[in-house]
C-alpha cells in the first residue's frame, strides 16, 4: 500500500461542498440551527452602532420606563436604553468568547502537539496541566483579575488560562492516537522529517476535535465573563456587559423586570446557540455517529 492511499484511508473528514448543504441541513439540524442563531446575534452585535442608541447615555427623567417604540426594552435605573446596553453587552461577550477561543486553541494546540509527539516533555507538561485543572476556573480567574486589575485584556487572559489544560489534553490524546497509525509510520520510515509529518498528517487530524472543543470553550468563556461581571470582577460597571447589567438591575426586578430578563435571556440564547453548534459539529465530524445513521 502506498503512502498516498494509506493517507486517504484515514484522512480527516472532507469539507462539505456547496451542493451538499441542503442535505447536510436536513441531517445536521443542530449545526444550522445553532450557527444561524449565532450568526444573527453576531450580525446584530457588529452593526449595533448603526441602529441603537448610545448605551452610555443617561437620562435621569426617564428611569425605569416600560418598553416603548423608541426604547424596546425600556430603561434602567439610570435612564439608559436597556436594548442598546443588551446588544452592546452581547458584543462584549462575543468578543471575549472569540478571543478566548483563539488564544486557547493556539496555546492548547502547541502544548498538546509537543506533549503528544515528544515523549520526553509529556510527563512534565501534563503535570503542569493537571495542576491548573485542579483549580476551579472561576476562582483562578477571580484571583488573576484581583492581582492584575480589571480590564478587557486582563479578563481575556484570566479566562484563557484555566481553559488551556483541557484543550492541551484533548490535542495530546489525538496526537498520541494518530502518530501510531500506519501511514505516519510509513512517512517516517520513508525519510520524512518531523515538521513535515506534523503539518501534513497529524495537525489535520486535530482540527475536528479542536473545532468542537472551541465551541465548548466559547460558551464557557461567555458564561465566565458574565459571572465575573456579575460579581464585580469583570469590566467596569459603566461598560455594558450582560453580567453587570443583571447585577445592577436585580434590585429593580419588581419595577422593571426587563432590565434583568433581557440580558439574561440574551445570554442564555447566545450560549445555547454556541452549544448547539458544538453538538452539531461533534455529530458532523465523528465517524462513529455517521455509521449509526
Amino acid at each position: 500500500m502506498t503512502l498516498l492511499s494509506a493517507s486517504n484511508d484515514v484522512a480527516p473528514t472532507a469539507w462539505p461542498r456547496l451542493s451538499d448543504l441542503p442535505r447536510l441541513a436536513r441531517r445536521h439540524r443542530l449545526v444550522f440551527t445553532g450557527g444561524g442563531v449565532l450568526a444573527l446575534v453576531i450580525v446584530m452585535a457588529l452593526f449595533a452602532p448603526m441602529y441603537v442608541r448610545d448605551p452610555m447615555n443617561m437620562d435621569p427623567f426617564k428611569t425605569l420606563q416600560p418598553p416603548s417604540a423608541a426604547m424596546w426594552f425600556g430603561t434602567d435605573n439610570l435612564g439608559r436604553d436597556v436594548f442598546a446596553r443588551t446588544v452592546f453587552g452581547a458584543r462584549l461577550s462575543l468578543t471575549v468568547g472569540l478571543m478566548v477561543v483563539a488564544s486557547t486553541a493556539l496555546s492548547g494546540l502547541l502544548i498538546g502537539v509537543i506533549a503528544g509527539y515528544h515523549r520526553g516533555f509529556d510527563s512534565i507538561i501534563m503535570r503542569v496541566m493537571d495542576g491548573l485543572m485542579s483549580i476551579p476556573t472561576i476562582l483562578l480567574a477571580m484571583a488573576l483579575v484581583s492581582l492584575a486589575g480589571s480590564g478587557l485584556s486582563i479578563l481575556i487572559v484570566a479566562i484563557t488560562i484555566p481553559q488551556i489544560p483541557s484543550t492541551a489534553r484533548l490535542v495530546r490524546s489525538v496526537v498520541l492516537s494518530v502518530r501510531e497509525r500506519p501511514y505516519v509510520e510509513a512517512a517516517l520510515c520513508g525519510g520524512a522529517r518531523a515538521p513535515k509529518v506534523l503539518w501534513r498528517h497529524i495537525l489535520p487530524n486535530t482540527i475536528p476535535a479542536l473545532m468542537v472543543q472551541s465551541a465548548n470553550i466559547c460558551a464557557s468563556a461567555i458564561l465566565t465573563e458574565a459571572g465575573l461581571s456579575f460579581l464585580g470582577a469583570g469590566v467596569s460597571p459603566e461598560i455594558p456587559s450582560l453580567g453587570n447589567m443583571i447585577s445592577s438591575s436585580r434590585l429593580y426586578l419588581g419595577l422593571a423586570p426587563l432590565t434583568v430578563f433581557a440580558p439574561g435571556v440574551w445570554l442564555a440564547v447566545t450560549v445555547l446557540a454556541v452549544n448547539l453548534l458544538g453538538d452539531g459539529l461533534r455529530d458532523l465530524f465523528d465517524p462513529r455517529l455517521k455509521r449509526r445513521r
